[in-house]
């Protein structure tokens, strides 16, 4: 008997990665920087100056055509059609059952030309089930992940060092970009798709540019941010980051099993639009019935923090499970998500989640448990 094994790709930044000193670690399929030096340093960068991440693990499929608006409204369940040229959407993809395939941002580029950005692991089941969903449509799609790079600069100086790095005349642009919008901006000279979104919490860019110009805006990047605070950083702090905002991860929150309103995502599906989109009829049902167990923030009472796949607990009883949970770095007390019965989701519930044997006190709370403050 023989043992396949699968070597996780590289980006087109590994190398800078690598001389930076990098941890790396298998994600999605791919050998990504786990953290440079401290995670914690880094998390705290991210909240006080800027980071700047890889993200070119991340899916690309552009969507074109005469009925690209309406494929999308049949294949995905938010209304893209609704969607202004220049604006970017949340939402999802799901199977006929109502299951989750994939969490993601559509960019509307133009009339008829969208950007769809699924997760990294996700990326060619979302780029076969929409090549599949495309049949009938006047529309063609096209995954340009392996050609794509995709860097991230987070953090209340993001605005700031990007302004450093574009012409006078594009300064506008980038100061009056609106959350959830994109525009073509040269940074460094490198032509870039930049888009006003990110997954820490914290103000930022995310830029898409090809891979061969990817080393030439990462090091631009790091040079202009030195000054400001920036440090690269890495899928650890990253976690931690998007925890403390609340944000779904697919594999943690998000899967087949969950449904949209167990998620709490139930305001991204669009039962008004015309179109019929793939798990309509089971999300309609999903919807009347209401969710069973439903996701939730937990904070923790005491100084030990709940893990994935960790009991929640009231009363000794089994009422849930934990998702995703570690110490806040910047709370200072354990934060988790967890879907509990949905009797148990009100603000203010006391539950235990078991740590190895031990119950822990915790309390449900309002998401996200960290917002910044402009």
């Amino acid at each position: 008997m023989t043992t396949e094994t699968t070597t996780p790709r590289q980006t087109a930044l590994h190398a800078e990665h690598a001389r930076l000193g990098a941890s790396f670690t298998d994600f999605g399929g791919w050998d990504m920087p786990l953290k440079y030096g401290s995670e914690l340093a880094e998390h705290q960068a991210v909240r006080t100056a800027a980071g700047l991440f890889d993200l070119s693990h991340m899916g690309e499929i552009w969507v074109e055509g005469r009925e690209a608006a309406r494929f999308l409204n049949h294949a995905l369940v938010g209304n893209m059609a609704a969607m202004a040229v220049g604006k970017a959407k949340y939402s999802l993809i799901c199977n006929a059952d109502g299951g989750i395939i994939d969490d993601l941002i559509t960019y509307r580029r133009a009339e008829d030309r969208f950007l769809v950005v699924p997760n990294a692991g996700n990326a060619p089941a979302v780029a076969a089930a929409l090549a599949a969903r495309v049949a009938g449509f006047d529309a063609t799609v096209t995954d340009a992940s392996a050609e794509t790079s995709l860097v991230a600069v987070q953090g209340p100086a993001a605005e700031a060092i990007l302004l450093g790095l574009v012409a006078a005349e594009d300064a506008p642009r980038v100061s009056g970009m609106k959350y959830y919008a994109a525009d073509e901006v040269a940074v460094a000279g490198v032509g870039t798709l930049m888009a006003r979104t990110g997954y820490t919490g914290e103000d930022g860019f995310e830029l898409y540019v090809p891979n061969d110009r990817a080393a030439q805006l990462w090091g631009a990047l790091l040079e202009a941010g030195r000054g400001s605070g920036l440090v690269p950083a890495g899928l650890a702090c990253r976690d931690s980051l998007r925890l403390e905002a609340g944000m779904p991860l697919y594999g943690n929150e998000l899967s087949l099993e969950v449904g949209p309103f167990d998620a709490g995502l139930g305001p991204v599906v669009s039962f008004k639009k015309e179109e019929d989109f793939v798990g309509r009829a089971a999300l309609e049902a999903q919807k009347a019935a209401g969710p069973r167990r439903v996701l939730v923030g937990l904070k923790g009472l005491g100084r030990r923090a709940g893990r994935s796949h960790y009991p929640v607990l009231r009363d000794g009883a089994v009422v849930g499970e934990v998702t995703s949970g570690q110490p806040s770095p910047t709370l200072g007390y354990p934060v988790a998500l967890a879907y509990v019965d949905a009797g148990l989701a009100e603000t203010g519930t006391r539950l235990d989640v078991d740590l190895r044997g031990k119950p822990e006190p915790f309390e449900v709370v309002a998401l996200p448990f960290y917002k910044r403050q402009n």
